[in-house]
């Protein structure tokens, strides 16, 4: 569900760019993308420039899937945000905000500290050391 929602939200869309913005593995991303191609969701085609890139939208049946889980997590969304006013709905999601980014810092640096060690680490926390790497880079430039 999450890496139809976000090719639908961003489409055309590769899968290296699903798994950086919905912190999904790579493979998990790999194993979604089958599925859905296998549920005639999506449409994939080759990248212009590199023949290993797959581009990923929705097909028609896919935009209607799209669409009705959308609404449905809307309405979840505004069940849930009634109980908060404004300014807190505000200061509850930086709080979110702030401890989601300290929570992949920790895993991040864990995982780094493992493969220092030699151990080897899975996908989702090699994945996790990426993302901390690319911030890392954001935030230096």
């Amino acid at each position: 569900m999450r890496v139809l929602l976000n090719i639908g939200s961003y489409m055309p869309i590769n899968s290296a760019d699903i798994a950086y913005q919905s912190r999904i593995d790579s493979y998990n991303v790999s194993r979604a993308v089958k599925a859905l191609d296998k549920k005639n969701l999506i449409v994939i085609r080759r990248d212009d420039k590199s023949k290993n890139i797959k581009i990923l939208a929705l097909n028609e049946q896919g935009k209607v899937l799209y669409k009705k889980l959308i609404s449905a997590m809307e309405l979840r969304s505004e069940e849930l945000e009634s109980v908060l006013t404004e300014e807190e709905s505000t200061v509850f999601y930086n709080v979110l905000g702030k401890v989601e980014d300290k929570i992949e810092q920790l895993l991040a640096k864990q995982a780094m500290s493992k493969i220092a060690q030699g151990e080897d680490a899975p996908g989702d926390q090699k994945e996790l050391i990426r993302w901390y790497k690319k911030g890392q880079n954001d935030i230096e430039s």
